[in-house]
């Protein structure tokens, strides 16, 4: 017989029976499970042991992946480029470009057979076909370039997901140690230890359970937390929510095979079918239209794969929701990447805004445009010329058509979509170096914005790294340590046992990399701390959980928010009865002691009045150190005659009833535990404070210990008049009589809250809406909240930016999150703020020069029409300053590196115009520049340079230097201005900061170069005739003047010019506010009297093009 390690190479089970066992629940899995022997069978039966876990070899673990799977779901295959070519290929405006481009190359070759007079064998007439042909290359390079920045984006981000999905680790028990593991090596026959706030990685059968609570809803839409335990429902499935208790379990399906794979799977096929049908009914409707002459019916389409697992569990429900998102940031069960119910950040509001105005304006002007052209030249040729028709003119109108196009596309900023890709891509990545995962790109420019920070303490403001330094045992304060030996015995050993049993077994203290190095804490880093106390008392915890396995344990009352306390239920030896261990928030534990331990280890009864002093005298001085108070207690359950301190019981006690089996406890010693500030923590609130952003504390330990954290970090300062609330009186004073939250009553308490103690997740929640809701600030308040439990995913999908704890973080509360914390550190938030700010900076700055080349080229191209009967700029002209020039422009000024300096100004906020006064004065105060020189080029630029004139030449006649001379000079302008726009405040100094950007600079001379190539040697193609050196010189000189312009215009004072200057300004309720989305790939579904109409979104399309260079892949899955 073949064998693997050892063991028989064929299991005893097979995938099959586990996939019919995991197809029940309740008792019929029960049943199911005791038909093949119960779980114990089931592990021997795959070779696994309960205690002992797997071997972890690498021929076992291989042979079951070969047997029973891998634990990863593969992703929908990514688009080919060709397909992305394709999808660029359906913008509105390049297809008119197309056709246009097409027609024209075509009327190049047609002789027309009805000319009355001879044709002119001209060169020019001869090269009529390269004007065609040139911008169908134009186009081409377009579509090419934005298919592979589609391809590039979505390759970048497909990246980021495997590095999600890698920073993924469950802990698992291979060769009797737990370890931590890639979820995408767990395999069938594994066992899992389970706790709260764990996101399940693959099914399985509970062995053991303390308390299990789990949120299915991603599965089956029931909100209701399942209760699971051997005895009634031992069956966990993978992408389900632990949201209360521990356990383990034995893993029986993986990936593909596990019930949320099998999910996936008929999701994927049944989109790809729901497309197809969709894509077949819309071409039906097309057809049902032309014979019918009916209107236009816009209809929105689902795109993608399905972003997480559905509530709906059959192929005809999972179709009818279109593999949407399910309304929250983070989907149904927080597997998803979208953000379908969160308000759209601040940066896609103002820009779809601006994006619509720029189009009517653009389009406004390119109709003009045409119309002029046309009607110019109808009236020159038929009216006062007087001559007939030939078919030779349909290839003026053509190229009149062109022009207006041309002068459409110049108008709306095709070159924004690609700034804001790459200007995302590139911090993002940036990001990553400075701990920050970004998992929604939105939250990366969001951050910029933010006015106010919501920060847990543990942790984020201190190093987390937990530690007992002082204690409190039989009425003696002691500052170190105490030796066991100082200790009465029976305390002594109840303390211990206290700490060994209750406390979770997934937390303990490991040895350091190096040696000589401090141990490792892992897991729970108060209990670390605990765990650490009775190795300093000289006793080892791990031997007192070796003697008693979690196994044995007859109930554990687990930690949560509501409790802020654990408690263990331990059998004693021999019949002896129970003893109830409880631990927690000391004010909380000692309310419930009726006992404690004197001088001398002497048992007394715990008044009234030796609470207060213990509370006086003790615990508020440890919290006004700065120091987290933790109380230790016990009761004993006894069959036979019971101590004062004793409860007798004749049955079984009912362990259901919490309330009563945790009272009239004993008290053993309450610890104080500190937890350093981290050193660079006062200096990183110091610059949120510079920087208008206003840092609250939000945590559930002592008010004192607050306050005293609070001091120490800066968030509170002795002179300041701020609040400091426990979680009660904050709900005393935002409820009305009737207990409801009111929004005034809210309002006046948040402005100078500071630091909120003893608060639960509900009342962080409260907070955050309140802040967010609030129209007390003019400029609304742009809220950020860290957190790291399970219940705090509420808090974090209701902020604008929400940052999880990278290592101490639940799983759930990552799912919730916008943002990681890789080291769990301040610092990193404010660096998070600088990278967002530099974001909203970067595209500003590519605004100040897109829209000066918008403005100055559309002016010149529509009053060129109206004046000379021709745009001085031609068509592949107009096509290589804004398709080409626009796209470098963006990646030179999309990849600036922060500064300092951004922490020195106050926040956007969310109605803060896009484009301030600053940015106004020197878009306009260029264009007036540019657009004196131009048309002073235009008519008097002939006499002044002493060459021919280009004004009135016939439509098709060869390139002259007057017009040439225009094109050079409006691009040495709008390069030299790139400089200008690198400065969006008011600075004078254009050139600081220019050589640590190596991109800038390297674009910068690459398109000069390319500038001169086209000059000299474009010839036909562009439209231009070669130059000689004192034009170039000119060029170059007036190119220079906007340097100097620039410093003439930046002494204008801004504050003088009226507030109406500033443009771009984005209200969150505005009716654009749904037209676009950053990082997904469809339109949400609106109301009728909210959704921009079709115009709109088709002058848009270039901005909406970001959808798809936004590909961001679901940025969570419940298996690999």
């Amino acid at each position: 017989m073949a064998t693997i390690d050892g063991r028989p190479a064929q299991y005893q089970i097979t995938q099959k029976n586990l996939r019919e066992i995991m197809e029940h629940r309740g008792r019929e899995a029960v049943a199911k499970v005791n038909e093949y022997g119960g779980v114990g069978d089931i592990c021997r039966k795959l070779y696994t042991s309960p205690n002992e876990g797997l071997s972890g070899s690498t021929a076992d673990i291989d042979h079951r992946r070969e047997t029973f799977g891998s634990n990863v779901i593969p992703p929908k295959p990514p688009k080919s480029f060709l397909t992305l070519v394709w999808e660029a290929l359906q913008d509105v405006t390049l297809i008119i470009l197309e056709i246009a481009a097409i027609i024209s190359l075509l009327l190049s070759f047609y002789q027309p057979a009805d000319d009355d007079e001879p044709v002119v064998q001209e060169e020019e007439e001869h090269y009529s076909w390269i004007e065609g042909l040139a911008i169908l290359v134009s186009v081409f390079v377009v579509v090419v370039v934005t298919a592979f920045n589609d391809y590039s984006k979505e390759k970048q981000f497909r990246g980021l997901q495997s590095r999600i999905e890698g920073e993924h680790k469950f802990s698992v028990i291979r060769g009797g140690d737990a370890v931590q593991v890639n979820i995408g090596d767990i395999v069938v026959g594994d066992i899992c230890q389970i706790k709260y706030g764990d996101l399940l990685p693959a099914d399985g059968i509970l062995i053991q359970s303390n308390d299990l609570k789990v949120d299915e809803s991603s599965l089956t839409g029931e909100s209701d937390h399942v209760k699971k335990n051997e005895s009634t429902d031992p069956i966990v499935l993978s992408g389900t929510h632990v949201m209360e208790g521990s356990g383990k379990m034995v893993v029986t399906a993986v990936g593909v095979n596990s019930q949320a794979g099998i999910i996936f799977t008929l999701l994927g096929a049944a989109v790809d079918e729901h497309e197809a049908a969709a894509k077949q009914k819309k071409k039906e409707a097309k057809k049902a239209k032309k014979a019918a002459g009916a209107k236009d019916e816009i209809t929105n389409n689902s795109h993608g794969h399905p972003q997480g697992i559905r509530s709906q569990t059959t192929v005809d429900s999972i179709t009818s929701d279109d593999g949407g998102d399910e309304g929250s940031k983070s989907g149904g069960g927080g597997e998803g990447g979208g953000h379908g119910g969160k308000e759209k950040s601040v940066l896609q509001a103002k820009l779809t805004k601006l994006a619509i105005q720029i189009g009517y304006a653009g389009s406004t002007i390119a109709v003009l445009t045409v119309i002029i052209l046309i009607i110019q030249f109808c009236i020159q040729t038929f009216v006062i010329e007087q001559k007939q028709w030939r078919n030779s003119y349909a290839n003026n109108l053509v190229k009149h058509f062109i022009i207006g196009v041309t002068v459409l596309v110049v108008a709306v900023p095709e070159g924004l979509p690609l700034a804001v890709t790459l200007s995302l891509a590139y911090s993002v990545k940036k990001m990553m170096k400075d701990n920050n995962l970004v998992r929604h790109l939105d939250a990366c420019e969001t951050m910029g914005n933010a006015t106010a920070i919501c920060s847990d303490k543990t942790g984020t403001l201190t190093t987390n790294r937990m530690t007992v330094v002082q204690s409190y045992i039989c009425e003696k304060l002691c500052l170190v340590t105490p030796r066991f030996s100082d200790i009465p015995r029976v305390v002594g050993e109840a303390i211990v046992d206290g700490i060994a049993l209750n406390s979770a077994y997934t937390s303990g203290l490991m040895p350091g990399q190096n040696p000589g190095d401090p141990l490792q804490q892992v897991g729970n880093k108060t209990e670390c701390a605990l765990l650490g106390f009775v190795n300093g008392l000289g006793r080892n915890y791990q031997t007192i959980r070796d003697a008693n396995p979690e196994d044995s344990f007859t109930r554990v009352y687990t930690f949560n928010s509501v409790r802020k306390s654990m408690s263990t239920v331990v059998p004693k030896p021999n019949g002896g009865g129970y003893r109830v261990f409880s631990k927690g928030a000391s004010e909380i534990i000692l309310k419930k002691c009726a006992f404690i331990y004197g001088q001398d280890g002497v048992l007394e009864k715990f008044t009234r009045d030796m609470q207060e002093r213990l509370l006086h005298q003790v615990i508020e001085p440890m919290a006004c150190d700065g120091l987290r108070t933790i109380c230790i207690a016990f009761r004993d359950f006894v069959p036979g005659k019971p101590n004062i301190n004793e409860v007798h019981y004749d049955g079984e006690p009912n362990w259901d009833d919490e309330e009563n089996i945790i009272s009239n406890l004993t008290c053993l010693c309450v610890v104080g535990i500190e937890d350093p500030v981290r050193p660079e923590v006062p200096e990183a609130i110091r610059k949120c404070q510079r920087a208008g952003i206003t840092v609250r504390m939000v945590t559930g330990d002592n008010i004192n210990t607050a306050r005293s954290i609070a001091t120490k970090c800066g968030i509170l300062r002795p002179q300041d008049d701020f609040l400091i609330l426990e979680g009660k009186e904050f709900n005393r004073r935002i409820r009305d009589s009737n207990g409801d939250i009111q929004q005034h009553l809210l309002d006046k308490v948040w402005p100078k809250l500071r630091v909120l103690a003893r608060s639960s997740p509900t009342d962080k929640y409260n907070l955050v809406k309140g802040i967010i809701d609030s129209k007390v600030s003019a400029s609304r308040e742009v809220v950020a909240v860290t957190g790291d439990g399970t219940n705090d995913g509420p808090a974090l999908k209701k902020a604008d930016v929400g940052f999880a704890m990278g290592i101490a973080g639940t799983d759930v509360a990552k799912e919730a999150s916008d943002i990681i914390l890789t080291d769990d550190n301040f610092s990193s938030i404010v660096k998070a703020v600088m990278w967002g700010r530099n974001v909203y900076d970067s595209i500003a700055k590519f605004l100040q020069f897109q829209l000066t080349v918008n403005v100055v080229a559309v002016i010149v191209a529509f009053i060129g029409a109206c004046a000379v009967q021709d745009s001085p700029l031609k068509a592949v002209q107009m096509l290589w300053m804004n398709l080409i020039m626009d796209t470098l422009a963006s990646l030179a000024l999309a990849t600036e590196m922060p500064t300092p300096d951004l922490l020195l100004r106050k926040p956007y906020g969310r109605t803060k115009p896009l484009i301030s006064r600053t940015m106004m004065k020197n878009i306009l105060g260029q264009a007036v520049y540019q657009l004196v020189i131009v048309f002073g080029l235009l008519f008097v630029g002939d006499w002044f340079l002493d060459i021919e004139s280009g004004r009135g030449q016939p439509l098709n006649s060869e390139a002259t230097q007057h017009f040439t001379i225009i094109f050079n000079v409006f691009v040495f302008m709008t390069l030299f201005n790139e400089l200008n726009a690198r400065k969006i405040h008011g600075q004078r100094n254009i050139f600081q900061g220019l050589f640590t950007n190596p991109i800038f600079y390297s674009i910068w001379i690459i398109t000069l170069v390319s500038q001169v190539f086209i000059i000299q040697f474009g010839k036909v193609a562009f439209s231009t005739k070669a130059l000689n050196m004192e034009q170039w010189l000119w060029s170059v000189f007036f190119g220079l003047g906007t340097l100097i312009w620039g410093q003439i215009v930046t002494s204008i004072p801004t504050r003088k010019m009226p507030k109406k200057m500033a443009w771009g300004r984005g209200h969150p309720e505005s009716e654009y506010t749904e037209a676009i989305r950053l990082g997904e790939e469809r339109y949400e579904t609106m109301d009728n009297d909210k959704k921009p109409r079709a115009g709109q979104i088709l002058w848009i399309r270039g901005l909406t093009r970001l959808q798809t260079q936004l590909r961001v892949v679901p940025t969570s899955k419940p298996a690999g």
